[in-house]
């Protein structure tokens, strides 16, 4: 009987001991695996969307939240800050800073931040125009290639904006009415799931809210297969007849206006200088605006997410290990009940090493399958993780992605199942044909 075939046949005579190590050794690997694929993902999305911006500028409260909020919009605004107050940081001529972006934040569509800001912060993430163009004028909107997606917008479609971040749009009435005018090229970047157009639009539609009696509305539409184009919008309190944009003032102008926050790219030359590594501590203690580095926050936040990680990876390993103990015993214990076969297998011709070969074989035969069926249960639970963040978030997280770890884990679990064979092999190999056939 071919070798393979026989060891395969030996594991499945015990069912029970097969499955509790195979389920052992899966868990084993598949938390590890999952750990390995969500801490990649997620630190890949955070380095991607750090866009060479060195510092966030935004209203005093949590600097990790600041920086979430206005770069990842993933969490609420610490605040509102005036003009007034960073004026001196949106100065073009400033000698260490290269470029400052407004941003406004308050409003969404279909949970899709709309963000009002300038057309430089498309420019920090290297973004290109797919369709038609950047918005320009007051209510134009250019969006992100998942809105587009999601959403079933295109070119010329119109929407309302709701209050709030809610993707159910239940948490306010409808606010202005905006009009798509480009679509960005799919970049992988958070561009990918905003709205973006002027600061002005965010402000006016706002101004008209605090000026308007508020009322109590019923969301009424169904936004699944809804359509954008033909939508009759005059049932709404909120419409707006906006036509050509009046000549603005300068945003740098507008000091009594507010803003959410400003992202401040720093000139190449000035990076490493003095002045800009002390800047964001001379704002926080002569301001009212509090300044935090991205870099210094995700740093932190990845100690922090390291320390679960590390726990959730070493429970894993333990696991690995158990499923290894498991495996040994169940060959070891196999022995007993098979000394007088492989002393046949050893008068039928079978050499010591061709014992020992089949003990080793089905040790790691054992730990393919589990690694096998570890890794399909890692990538079904990134599957769902991706989808929930998907929801959530508008991330999106791929369960098709396969990482250069788990090849490594791949050796490793072979490495664990030769171990936990090695010594029942060494007994077989050492069998004893005339002892054994006689106590037989």
């Amino acid at each position: 009987m071919n070798i393979f075939k026989l060891a395969w046949k030996n594991l499945t005579n015990k069912p029970l001991n097969m499955l509790l190590s195979l389920v052992l050794f899966a868990l084993g690997v598949g938390m590890i695996s999952l750990i390995f694929l969500i801490e990649k993902q997620v630190q890949d999305k955070f380095d991607k969307n750090l866009a060479d911006i060195s510092m966030v500028i935004g209203a005093k409260g949590s600097p990790l939240q600041m920086i979430l909020c206005n770069m990842y919009h993933v969490d609420d605004p610490t605040g509102n800050i005036s003009i007034g107050e960073v004026k001196a940081f949106m100065n073009p001529k400033h000698p260490l800073i290269e470029k400052a972006v407004p941003l406004s934040l308050g409003d969404s569509y279909l949970g899709f931040r709309i963000v009002g800001t300038t057309t430089d912060y498309p420019d920090l993430y290297e973004v290109k125009i797919g369709e038609g163009k950047l918005w320009s004028n007051n209510f134009e909107v250019t969006i992100g290639a998942d809105v587009a997606r999601i959403a079933n917008l295109k070119i010329g479609s119109t929407f309302h904006s709701t209050h709030g971040f809610l993707s159910d749009g239940m948490n306010g009435h409808e606010h202005g009415e905006f009009k798509v005018v480009g679509i960005f090229e799919s970049s992988n970047s958070v561009i990918d799931q905003l709205i973006l157009s002027t600061t002005q639009s965010i402000w006016e539609v706002h101004e008209h809210e605090e000026g308007t009696p508020a009322t109590e509305e019923t969301p009424t539409d169904d936004h699944e297969g809804h359509n954008h184009d033909d939508h009759d919008h005059a049932h709404h309190d909120h419409n707006h007849d906006h036509g050509p944009a009046a000549p603005q003032k300068p945003l740098v102008e507008e000091v009594d206006k507010e803003i959410t926050a400003l992202l401040i790219k720093m000139r190449a030359s000035s990076k490493k200088s003095f002045q800009a590594l002390n800047m964001v501590r001379g704002i926080n203690d002569n301001t009212e605006v509090l300044a935090a580095s991205p870099a210094i926050e995700l740093n932190k936040l990845y100690d922090n997410m390291s320390l679960g990680e590390s726990f959730l990876r070493n429970i894993a390993m333990l696991i690995v290990l158990v499923s290894g103990l498991s495996i040994f015993i169940s060959l070891f214990s196999s022995l007993r009940d098979r000394k007088y076969e492989l002393a046949l297998m050893r008068v039928m011709g079978a050499s010591p090493a061709k014992l020992f070969f089949l003990i080793i074989l089905e040790g790691l035969l054992l730990a393919i399958l589990g690694y096998i069926i570890g890794i399909a249960l890692s990538h079904f639970g990134m599957m769902i993780f991706g989808g929930q963040m998907q929801d959530k978030y508008h991330y999106a997280f791929s369960a098709s992605q396969f990482l250069r770890e788990e090849f490594y884990l791949f050796f490793g679990a072979l490495f664990i199942g030769f171990l936990a064979a090695v010594i029942p092999a060494v007994q077989a190999f050492r069998t004893d044909i005339s002892q054994t056939l006689t106590e037989s």
